[in-house]
């Protein structure tokens, strides 16, 4: 957990691509909460930003991970109809 928390640049890619259990949002917030504001963190999915939430279980933990992520955060979001590998 300390290498997560202390590198410059953290990428998470296929960010919640399954649905998390408690313990995972725990580890989840335990982790941003010693990024937040201090180092880098890039979070690739293809889920858009509201359906973040029900994926982080909907309740209390959802609420302080995304407090963490979408506080100072920028969006890009990439447009098209074929994947990316195929192009």
């Amino acid at each position: 957990m300390r290498q997560y928390e202390r590198c410059d640049l953290l990428i998470l890619d296929e960010w919640l691509l399954v649905t998390t259990n408690n313990i995972e949002q725990q580890d989840i917030l335990e982790v941003l909460e010693k990024r937040y504001r201090v180092h880098s963190t890039i979070l690739c999915s293809q889920f858009d930003v509201a359906g973040w939430h029900s994926k982080l279980g909907g309740g209390a933990l959802a609420d302080a991970i995304l407090d963490r992520i979408v506080s100072k955060s920028q969006t890009i979001k990439i447009k098209g109809d074929k994947s990316m590998r195929s192009r």
